[in-house]
């Protein structure tokens, strides 16, 4: 199948352009798109100035009604295997399940984090957010991980929005012009149900270049009726009735923080234990929960692990389970554990044979590598791309220092082996900057649909589509990117 190509594309050239123009004045206004020459140093605000660019397209990237029918379905599927996997990690801890599966899931956690964790008050908490990374492939949809912290969720909702308004008569986006707001906003107010008090949206200083999509978005929340302020955490005041927030030189109590940085980052974060404390003995709502046993990209491995495969059909019927399972790659802890000599590897050759220590890849060759090696979660390099190794892309001495610098990270920071799945190529048009020209681009795409949780259901708010140009290996936004929203293909 060759490059799928938008209809959007049909667009005169100096309408595309004056849209391409109209997008990029707007979410500069909203202060998502910004120059990179701009230094955020040098702003006091609690805000700073956007620095994030990428390519404008015209219209948004577009999905077939039975794409559509995928992701609306996949949402539910999603939150089942969340419920599953809590109850997996708390049965391995009561010896129901292999204790094995506990055990893998704390690698590299502090011990107090954990404890923290498994607090009883917290047994049944789950992420609210849902994102997952879907490449589009020759024979379908791939998840690369799952994001319960993710960003561009302010982004999307801005995005959707500007696109909407371009278009009096266009239905098509996904989620609608304000889904995003309103299924963050319903989410937020499910888990605030009758406290008293405001939103707040902490974002770390590791976070900071999500700061102004965040702080949009709660103007946005505000507009709907919802008391919410993005904050730095060093904003919190802190009571023994509760936490406190100072707006327009009155305090408010804080009712929900919505969690807005890695777990891994705790010692770095400003009153974080107080923030922990206060929700230790539930004076605040905080989502997502403190579990990172729930973050870690190494449940792939538990879902495909053959010896849980009954618990997995119990929990989420022989259905759900084969649909996960084709859509979720193959994927190995790497841990460097020595094997008896009658054990294998399950499910992993090379050549045709079946493997019985990790070594053995090393000899792989450059078509026998389509692998990826990444950190599991709690770590700095578990985030945004960074730390991934793709097999193919590398050197052979490349690939088996990889591999063995991955190995030697065990157990401090566990890494996974995952199938690499090539994706499909899209063509998009966006307008180049230099020449104020409307140019097409042949590309593959990352698709990221949010749900939002709320009262037990799933809802899909919104779609944001990252399309990087063909020669990139690891689909992300980069400049050299085209961001848009999704929107059902016209008939």
């Amino acid at each position: 199948m060759g490059p799928t190509a938008s209809p959007c594309t049909e667009l005169a050239t100096d309408a595309a352009r004056d849209r391409c123009v109209t997008i990029r004045t707007r979410l500069s206004h909203a202060n998502l798109f910004g120059s990179p020459s701009a230094d955020p140093s040098s702003h006091q605000a609690p805000t700073p100035q956007a620095t994030t660019t990428w390519r404008v397209s015209p219209c948004p990237f577009y999905v077939s009604q039975d794409e559509l029918q995928f992701f609306t379905a996949l949402g539910p599927q999603l939150l089942s295997f969340y419920r599953a996997l809590n109850r997996l990690y708390n049965e391995s801890i009561k010896g129901r399940q292999p204790a094995w599966v506990a055990a893998y899931l704390d690698l590299g956690k502090p011990d107090a984090l954990v404890q923290y964790s498994r607090m009883k008050r917290f047994r049944d908490e789950l992420p609210a957010v849902i994102r997952p990374d879907v490449i589009p492939t020759e024979d379908g949809m791939v998840i690369t991980e799952l994001d319960s912290v993710p960003g561009g969720i302010g982004l999307t909702a801005c995005l959707s929005q500007t696109y909407s308004d371009l278009e009096n008569n266009h239905a098509g986006l996904v989620g609608g012009r304000d889904g995003m707001v309103r299924g963050f906003a319903r989410m937020l107010q499910t888990i605030r149900r009758q406290r008293e008090g405001c939103i707040a949206i902490l974002v770390s200083e590791e976070s900071k270049d999500y700061r102004p999509e965040m702080s949009w978005l709660a103007a946005q929340l505000r507009n709907e009726g919802i008391a919410a302020w993005c904050i730095e955490p060093r904003e919190v005041i802190f009571t023994e009735e509760g936490l406190r927030l100072r707006i327009d030189h009155k305090e408010q109590p804080i009712a929900v923080v919505y969690r807005f940085y890695e777990l891994f980052d705790l010692l770095n974060i400003p009153k974080a234990e107080l923030v922990q404390y206060a929700g230790k003995k539930d004076r605040v709502s905080i989502t997502p929960p403190y579990k990172p046993a729930l973050e870690e990209k190494s449940a792939f491995a538990l879902l495909h692990h053959p010896i849980l495969r009954p618990f997995w059909e119990q929990s989420l019927g022989s259905d759900c389970l084969r649909h996960l399972q084709a859509v979720m790659p193959k994927t190995w802890l790497l841990d460097p554990t020595p094997l008896p000599a009658i054990a294998t590897i399950p499910a992993l050759s090379m050549g045709g044979h079946a493997v019985a220590e990790w070594t053995a890849l090393e000899m792989a060759t450059q078509k026998e590598r389509h692998f990826v090696i990444k950190p599991s979660g709690f770590s700095e390099l578990a985030w945004g791309s960074r730390g991934v190794s793709i097999g193919h892309d590398l050197s052979q001495a490349e690939w088996s220092q990889a591999l063995r610098n991955a190995l030697a990270a065990f157990p401090t920071t566990p890494y996974i082996l995952q199938e690499f799945h090539k994706g499909r190529l899209f063509d998009m048009d966006f307008m180049d900057d230099a020449s104020q020209a409307i140019v097409r681009m042949s590309g593959r795409a990352r698709l990221s649909p949010y749900y939002f949780v709320s009262d037990g259901t799933v809802e899909l708010a919104g779609i944001l589509a990252t399309v990087c140009p063909s020669d990139k290996k690891i689909l992300h936004g980069m400049k050299d990117a085209i961001m848009v929203p999704c929107a059902v293909r016209p008939e």
